[in-house]
């Protein structure tokens, strides 16, 4: 049953992240997009808060995002190079789709902020399981963009911080796979209050 590559549990071990500088077509539609924001939105949230948004970039508006992270990098960053402008233009447009995931909390609300963020990331990782499920590859990206204000404003205002760019496409080589934690390594059985035991 759990090796049944056509029970859900197949996707669920055989999902891997792509590098979004080598995705390409077909990438998916708009309305894929907007369906795999659908089961992004799936995701554990602690009040109903939805403490998180997501903004769809449309193909047609990615060079004008790159041409403003060039401007933001420009003025954030004094000793940037061409190469920097170069990387960041790139950046944008990289991948065939994108979306971009703000955490969102409700600031004094009686959850606390950081279950709201961690609600957040659990909505990029949907997003990555609804691209693999749909055909296609995502890759999870921050970089210094994320943690500007500037670039931030974007797409939302504060106190919304950038949970990650999502990249979306089909990968142009074959995906490698990553080495992963050993289980004997990072779990651990409770054992009454006595402290972790192996």
């Amino acid at each position: 049953m759990f090796n049944d590559p056509t029970t859900p549990l197949s996707l669920l071990r055989t999902r891997r992240s792509g590098k979004p500088r080598d995705m390409g077509a077909p990438g998916p539609s708009l309305d894929q997009i907007e369906a795999m924001v659908a089961i992004g939105a799936r995701t554990p949230d602690h009040g109903k808060l939805a403490p998180w948004r997501f903004v769809i970039v449309p193909d047609e508006q990615r060079p004008a995002l790159a041409l403003k992270l060039v401007e933001i990098l420009r003025a954030e960053k004094r000793d940037a190079t061409a190469r920097d402008e170069e990387a960041a233009a790139q950046f944008a447009t990289q991948a065939p789709g994108l979306v971009v995931v703000l955490s969102a909390p409700v600031v004094g609300h009686k959850v606390p902020v950081w279950e709201q963020e961690l609600s957040a990331g659990a909505a990029c990782m949907n997003l990555l399981h609804a691209a693999h499920a749909m055909g296609f590859v995502g890759g999870w990206l921050t970089g210094w963009a994320a943690y500007s204000d500037a670039v931030r404003d974007l797409f939302g205002e504060a106190p919304q911080r950038i949970a990650g760019f999502v990249f979306l496409g089909t990968p142009q080589r074959a995906l490698e796979e990553r080495p992963r934690g050993e289980l004997s390594e990072i779990v651990r059985h409770w054992r009454g209050g006595a402290g972790p035991e192996a």
